[in-house]
């Protein structure tokens, strides 16, 4: 399929393991939890696979660090007056892997290939993304603009365009679907070289691709599940970032002399959901959480700046809605045991002869978030504590996320959702309808769906607000999710490279150089 590059021989005789040598100036090399879904732009769900496939294709539009919405591909963008049309000026000079210029033409083709029925992709972009902002479809304008139709107008089209891999017609329509899910042709900095499946991805700098510097010639990808393996490597010289670093060994690796733990506050919701679908709603612990009175409950049985302390070794603030930037005014459920035990018996769920007042399963991965196992566990105990005998089953997330995505995990299901700095709508657009695949667990609020199909036109951003807060107190209210936190972030990085993390774990390999 794709020929290993000479330059890079020694490098891949060294497989399985790709272990690196820290002279090796050419050559990056990234340690995270979870391999790549596969090599279909539209097809990944994943948040490492979403950082892969960043390396691969461009975007129109980038999110900064700050939270700030700016030109990629696209040079401007300006809305129609409708409201239901929003189109994008492509910069001259852009060149796909294959030799071909990519226009105006190879985004209408992007856009529209992602939200193709028949392609059936669940994706980002057409499983989240398009339902999140109403995609009707995309053209090409007169004056050779890539124009995208939604139901109207929304502040969050363009971050959310910024998600949107833009990939190369002439190509992608001479392949067909299966042959697309391992042969990537790129529109951004790199190209893939080889892949070893749940061991490495190997990238090579594109010479077509001129937006931003690429200072490293060489792009690796590990799969690494276990996070001590993932720091050993850290220390032995063989990665120089390294995901999730258990906070325990953040003096170890600091007083290694080789790397650095660079901690940041993440973006990442972690929740404990509840599944509300079909699949669960005959069972004697789904018919419970339909209860807002027992998901209440169940809120108040968790004391999670505990679960943050003892697992996380960090502080943190218990989660209060779904949104980063959500309403100071909205208080965190406090943990208070005693009032759940109160709740749950006023809801007619007494504690049985066996102390046992009815059973859940929670669902949820393994090695996938920070300490993941651990939480999940406690959060079983917890609500075990209060007579909801609660029993995990955790698994890999290659099998967990299709669960999820299908609205069969459950009755409950642990998650962490990606989140975002710059916009509230954006987080919340995990529930844009009832059955959407992100919206894992089917929570169908009435009253939420009605003011969501409002935001829809609103351009002053004060009212805009408003709508926003009235969202966030019914979802804090009826309690889809048990609230935990977001997710503190803790990078190991080598001090043979300068390279800063995000809050929102986009991991953008061209902005890492070696250290003077």
């Amino acid at each position: 399929m794709r020929q290993t590059l000479t330059s890079l021989a020694a490098l891949c005789a060294m497989v399985p393991g790709l272990a690196l040598a820290q002279a090796d100036a050419d050559t990056l090399v990234i340690a995270q939890s979870v391999d790549m879904e596969s090599f279909e732009p539209d097809g990944l769900n994943v948040g490492s696979s979403i950082n892969i496939a960043s390396h691969i294709w461009g975007t129109l539009l980038k999110v900064t660090p700050e939270g700030e919405i700016v030109p990629s591909f696209a040079e401007s963008y300006e809305w129609n007056e409708a409201g239901d049309e929003i189109a994008f000026k492509i910069r001259d000079g852009l060149t796909c892997e294959d030799g071909e210029a990519l226009t105006a033409e190879d985004v209408v083709y992007s856009l529209t290939r992602a939200g193709d029925p028949a392609n059936g992709f669940i994706g980002h972009a057409p499983g989240f993304v398009y339902d999140s902002i109403g995609y009707q479809g995309a053209h090409l304008s007169d004056d050779d603009k890539a124009v995208l139709e939604v139901d109207g107008y929304s502040s969050t089209v363009p971050g959310m365009v910024a998600k949107v891999f833009i990939h190369c017609k002439d190509s992608y329509e001479a392949m067909t679907l299966e042959e697309a899910l391992n042969n990537p042709v790129a529109s951004g900095p790199y190209t893939l070289v080889d892949w070893v499946r749940d061991d490495h991805i190997l990238l090579k700098k594109n010479p077509e691709y001129t937006l931003t510097e690429v200072p490293f010639e060489n792009l690796v990808f590990r799969v690494i599940p276990e996070s001590s393996t993932r720091t050993a490597e850290l220390l032995a010289g063989n990665v120089d970032i390294a995901v999730n670093v258990p906070p325990d060994q953040t003096d170890r690796v600091n007083a290694s002399g080789v790397a650095k733990v660079k901690a940041v506050a993440g973006t990442r919701r972690i929740f404990t959901g509840f599944n509300f679908s079909d699949a669960f709603a005959e069972t004697e612990g789904g018919k419970a959480i339909a209860n807002v009175a027992v998901r209440q409950a169940m809120n108040m049985a968790i004391d999670v700046p505990t679960i943050c302390e003892q697992l996380l070794s960090t502080t943190c603030e218990r989660a209060a809605g779904p949104a980063n930037l959500g309403d100071p005014n909205i208080a965190p459920y406090p943990y208070d045991p005693v009032k759940a035990e109160a709740m749950l018996d006023a809801a007619g769920f007494p504690r049985g002869d066996d102390g046992v007042r009815f059973s859940l399963t929670l669902q949820g991965p393994n090695n996938r978030y920070l300490n993941d196992a651990l939480v999940e566990q406690s959060v079983a105990q917890y609500l075990s504590d209060v007579g909801v005998q609660t029993s995990p089953d955790l698994m890999e997330m290659s099998l967990f996320s299709p669960k999820a995505r299908n609205h069969e995990a459950g009755e409950l299901y642990f998650i962490g959702q990606g989140g975002a700095t710059w916009s509230a709508i954006y987080d919340m657009s995990l529930f844009p309808s009832c059955d959407a695949p992100v919206n894992n667990g089917m929570w169908c609020n009435p009253e939420w769906m009605e003011l969501w199909s409002t935001l829809s036109g609103i351009r002053d951003l004060a009212e805009e607000r408003a709508v926003v807060d009235k969202m966030l107190k019914i979802f804090h209210d009826d309690a889809p999710w048990i609230f935990l936190y977001f997710q503190p972030d803790f990078y190991g990085v080598s001090d043979r490279i300068s390279w800063e993390p995000r809050r929102d774990e986009a991991i953008e390999g061209w902005t890492a150089k070696l250290a003077n």
